[in-house]
């Protein structure tokens, strides 16, 4: 990787203009690796680089791979109508340096949410050519029954959709909750598929994406984590 000054590696990172980066060097608010450096011409190795601002560590990342527990009432969206989007319970810096939303949740549903500023990862992510499992757990006006899960495993047919939908896996977890495993991404889908089926979908949590599941992730409604590489190895359908 080519190195870049102290105020492009501060850009870079979403520290704001290049400008204003330069004055926070200038004004000596930049550590490296624990070292204050006024020079914004310096030219530190990024591996194993960390950034002090204002007394926080910022470890440098060309890209950012990030997991969201996302709470209800949040839109997935840079710019949000109804609610507040997603960046809204990031840090600052995220805004700055384009980081999107992989997919989208409705604003009411929660759950496992995975946000990037590498576009090619997003793109990837996002295609239906990798069939990378979303499982949902979802709860029901109705009682689950044996025949909602068989009518959601066979297809289920939407009235703007050319042929059924159907469930990967399928499987009643309570009396009014039922696990749905899906590798498409259509508009409202579970919620369109069990209305379809004769239930409804009163409450909708995204659980697990791939093999990377919400509950090992030990994330409280709100909040986000780095992705490692194991993590998103867990990401790819044939490692899942």
């Amino acid at each position: 990787m080519a190195k870049l000054t102290l105020d492009r590696i501060l850009q870079s990172q979403g520290f704001g203009s290049r400008k204003y980066c330069r004055e926070l060097i200038e004004d000596g608010e930049v550590a490296v690796n624990g070292e204050v450096v006024t020079d914004y011409r310096a030219m530190p190795d990024p591996d194993d680089l960390t950034l002090t601002l204002f007394e926080e560590e910022w470890r440098y990342r060309e890209h950012v791979y990030i997991a969201v527990n996302k709470p209800s009432d949040i839109e997935c969206s840079r710019k949000p109508s109804h609610h507040p989007g997603v960046l809204s319970i990031l840090p600052e810096q995220f805004s700055w340096r384009d980081v999107q939303p992989v997919g989208r949740l409705d604003h009411d549903t929660t759950g496992l949410l995975l946000m990037s500023d590498d576009g090619a990862f997003i793109h990837a992510q996002s295609s239906p050519k990798r069939h990378v499992p979303k499982v949902y757990l979802a709860t029901t006006a109705e009682p689950v029954s044996q025949a909602l899960v068989a009518q959601l495993l066979g297809g289920v047919q939407l009235h703007d959709e050319p042929a059924p939908l159907a469930a990967v896996r399928c499987r009643q977890v309570g009396e009014f909750q039922i696990e749905i495993v899906l590798e498409q991404g259509k508009y409202h889908q579970v919620k369109r598929m069990l209305a379809a089926a004769g239930n409804h979908c009163s409450a909708l949590s995204r659980v697990a994406i791939g093999g990377l599941q919400l509950e090992a992730l030990g994330l409280a409604s709100g909040q986000w984590t780095y992705l490692d590489a194991a993590q998103l190895a867990l990401l790819v359908p044939d490692q899942a």
